[in-house]
C-alpha cells in the first residue's frame, strides 16, 4: 500500500475537442475552467479520474510550503473574501493558516473544516508559460503527472 499524500490537480486546457468522459470527470473534480486547481488525496478513485482526463490536467504531490502559499494568496471565502488567520481564529479550532496546514497535511483536518472556504483555487496563468499544453510532462510539455515539480508550477501561478 502506498503512502497517503495530498495531490494538487490543475486544469491546463479547455474542453474543445475533448472526450465527453474527460469533460464529465473535470466537472466532478470541480475544475470548470483552465488554471483552476483543487487539492485532494491520492486514493485510487482519484488517480483513475486523473488518468481519464490526463489530456487536460496536470497533477503532483503538493508540499507544506506551497499549500500555505496557496491558502494565503488564493484561498477565498464566500463573497470572494480572502482567507486570513483572524478568520480561522474566530471560526475554527485553528489559530493560524500554518497550524491548519500542518493538520491538513497529516490528514487530521480537511478543507471542509473551514466554513465558507471555496474548494477551488483560481490561479493565474504561469509566468514563462506551461511549456506546451499539448504534450505530456515527460515529453517537455505540461500535461499529466509531474510529482514534486507541481510545487514549482504552483509558485509560478500563485
Amino acid at each position: 500500500m502506498t503512502e497517503i499524500r495530498r495531490i494538487c490537480v490543475i486544469r491546463v486546457r479547455g474542453t474543445v475537442g475533448v472526450d465527453f468522459r474527460a469533460e464529465d470527470t473535470m466537472k466532478m473534480l470541480r475544475l470548470n475552467k483552465p488554471n483552476h486547481a483543487v487539492v485532494v488525496d491520492n486514493r485510487p478513485s482519484y488517480l483513475g479520474m486523473f488518468q481519464r482526463a490526463k489530456e487536460c490536467l496536470t497533477w503532483g504531490e503538493i508540499n507544506r510550503d506551497s499549500m500555505i502559499k496557496l491558502l494565503r494568496k488564493r484561498g477565498r471565502l464566500s463573497g470572494n473574501k480572502r482567507l486570513t488567520d483572524e478568520y480561522l481564529r474566530d471560526n475554527t479550532r485553528f489559530s493560524s493558516i500554518d497550524e491548519f496546514v500542518d493538520e491538513f497535511m497529516s490528514f487530521k483536518a480537511e478543507l471542509s473544516d473551514i466554513p465558507n472556504l471555496k474548494p477551488v483555487f483560481r490561479l493565474r496563468p504561469p509566468k514563462k508559460g506551461f511549456g506546451g499544453i499539448k504534450r505530456s510532462f515527460s515529453e517537455g510539455g505540461a500535461l499529466g503527472y509531474r510529482g514534486e515539480e507541481i510545487n514549482s508550477l504552483l509558485s509560478r501561478m500563485i
